[in-house]
């Protein structure tokens, strides 16, 4: 009986010693070097993980061993999650496992601007090293079947946003994300817009919001610029705003905008045509939606750029054309 309980006492101490030691191995920060990303494939196994992880130096073979009890034991072994993980010097064995189970990925970040067209969408998207590009030629038809909407003119249909993502997200679900966040947010402002609006349809006021961003950079006049093309369409007047122009002569527009192009008929020349073009001309943000379903009250029909980001806005022609010999002259004069 004495022999027994020795060997007993015995085996649990080694037990305890065994555990200390595991707790301490697998506890103890490995150095690994900040910001080291490492990729765990989809059904990816601990053993092979465990593998790899040895074979970088982060781990001991010992570590290895414990590890691998650990993760069996209390089943992380089977809850580990695909993604890209970054590895600091501060984790421990355990930690790294833990990482894994937890499926905090590292989030990438996609941003697309307001004002941009959606051609330089497509082409942030395309650079962007942590998107998996399924559609890498397509053209904006075949991205539009893609994301089922076949037959829809993308130009305005994708909202500016900085969206985040883990490393191998498709292009075409990242393009269905921005659809849909500019879907929801045009029913939701079409939803709460002003009575009396000249708008048919959400489409036509997304036109609008599309014109306003695309006509000012400052943030306080946008309902302004909106008021005073809703003014402009309830009277019939053209809306005669470059944007569009430059918009419908597409590559040939060279920079500078010239006489002969706003004579230039094309389904998006505001000078030439009646008002609002058939489809947006940019991507609008926000505010410039906003602006559109509540554009400022007033009398303004014209406005003309100071020069300094903002504009001079104006009740008549003869308000408007003192305005304009005013900044271009002082354009000239710089």
């Amino acid at each position: 009986m004495m022999r027994a309980a020795v060997v007993m006492l015995l085996m649990i101490g080694a037990a305890v010693m065994l555990l200390r030691d595991a707790q301490a191995e697998l506890s103890r920060p490995l150095g690994i070097a900040q910001g080291t990303l490492v990729q765990v494939p989809r059904g990816a196994s601990l053993g092979a993980l465990l593998q790899d992880w040895q074979r970088a130096g982060w781990i001991s073979a010992r570590q290895r061993a414990y590890l691998s009890l650990h993760a069996r034991a209390t089943g992380a072994a089977l809850r580990l999650k695909a993604g890209e993980y970054e590895f600091g010097p501060q984790l421990g064995a355990r930690d790294l496992v833990a990482l894994v189970v937890s499926g905090r990925a590292v989030q990438h970040e996609l941003r697309i601007i307001e004002g941009w067209r959606f051609e330089d969408a497509v082409a942030a998207l395309r650079r962007h090293a942590a998107v998996q590009q399924t559609l890498p030629q397509a053209d904006a038809a075949a991205l539009m079947s893609a994301i089922g909407q076949a037959g829809v003119h993308p130009e305005g249909r994708f909202y500016p946003d900085t969206y985040r993502f883990t490393r191998g997200t498709t292009d075409v679900a990242l393009l269905r994300h921005a659809f849909e966040a500019m879907a929801a947010r045009l029913a939701e402002d079409w939803e709460s817009r002003e009575e009396g609006l000249p708008y048919l349809t959400p489409d036509q006021a997304l036109v609008m919001a599309s014109i306003v961003e695309r006509e000012t950079g400052a943030p306080a006049e946008r309902r302004e610029i909106a008021g005073v093309f809703i003014r402009r369409l309830r009277m019939g007047m053209r809306l005669q705003t470059d944007p569009t122009v430059i918009y419908g002569l597409g590559n040939a527009f060279d920079g500078n905008l010239r006489k002969r192009d706003l004579l230039a008929d094309t389904p998006y020349n505001t000078y030439t045509r009646a008002g609002l073009p058939p489809t947006p001309i940019c991507l609008p943000g926000r505010a410039a939606l906003r602006a559109a379903m509540h554009p400022a009250p007033g009398e303004t029909l014209y406005f003309v750029a100071r020069g300094d980001g903002t504009h001079q806005f104006s009740e008549t022609m003869t308000q408007h054309t003192a305005a304009v010999r005013e900044f271009q002259l002082k354009r000239r004069r710089r």
